[in-house]
């Protein structure tokens, strides 16, 4: 990812490569390429799950994830990028591990980059059963 290195500013399509990058890699469930993508001292602060700090944890959660996600399919949309922080939107859908289930998903991903790396990755997840009806408590 060519950035500006004497400010670390990301451009529009360095940070459209590092989603297109991280989409075909999420697609192919090839968990080692995925952390190559990733600081030694990533923090992550996914949806509801404790914080966690470093690749260690980060791979257990995502080798756990796609125990459960099976044949992910996932879309990223760059919103935007300020400085070396990417903001985008994505969707996905997958085959539940546990029962077959056809499911869908959606959420908000702020990459905070360091060096051609993801340091930070703040995401937000929605998940639900593919076909189903909304299940926030709105009437």
């Amino acid at each position: 990812m060519p950035a500006n290195r004497c400010n670390g500013e990301l451009t529009f399509d360095d940070a459209k490569a590092v989603l297109e990058r991280a989409e075909r890699l999420l697609n192919t469930g090839d968990i080692t390429l995925v952390m190559e993508t990733f600081a030694s001292d990533v923090v992550v602060h996914f949806a509801d799950f404790p914080v966690t700090r470093g690749k260690p944890p980060l791979e257990a959660f995502l080798r756990a994830r796609f125990a459960r996600q099976k044949n992910y399919r996932l879309q990223k949309q760059l919103r935007a990028v300020s400085g070396n922080v990417i903001v985008c939107y994505w969707d996905a859908e997958w085959e539940d591990g546990c029962d077959g289930l056809p499911m869908e998903g959606r959420g908000i991903e702020i990459l905070t980059m360091r060096d051609d790396a993801i340091a930070k990755w703040e995401a937000t997840f929605n998940v639900w059963r593919k076909g189903d009806a909304p299940t926030l408590p709105i009437v």
